[in-house]
């Protein structure tokens, strides 16, 4: 076993303990919101690795499976179903609220 240096030490103790405090915890909610979307499409949808050369066509694929999986989210309701109860607010939401900010339309909600 053995002991990192005393400035590594020293530098995962204040880490740690900034990790503890509400401020900390409300931006990584931000970034833990997102996390199970990116782990879909590297490990489900084979993101990780491009089929083409270039970043253009590289781009196009990862459009393009961005709307096969919506596609594929979207075709599991069914159209007898009541709509869902709106989810709470977001942390990144509630953050717009904080500083005032207007919250950008959801495409589900620009035709209602």
């Amino acid at each position: 076993m053995g002991f990192p240096p005393r400035e590594l030490h020293d530098l995962q103790l204040r880490a740690r303990s900034e990790q503890q405090t509400p401020e900390w915890k409300a931006r990584y909610a931000v970034r833990s919101g997102v996390e199970g979307t990116v782990n879909e499409f590297a490990h489900g949808h084979g993101m990780r690795r491009c089929r083409y050369r270039g970043q253009g066509k590289a781009h196009i694929q990862h459009v393009l499976t961005a709307i096969a999986v919506n596609i594929e989210r979207l075709s599991g309701l069914s159209p007898a179903q009541e709509a869902p109860a709106p989810r709470r607010p977001t942390a990144f939401q509630n953050y717009l609220d904080q500083c005032e900010l207007p919250r950008p339309k959801s495409w589900r909600t620009l035709g209602s």
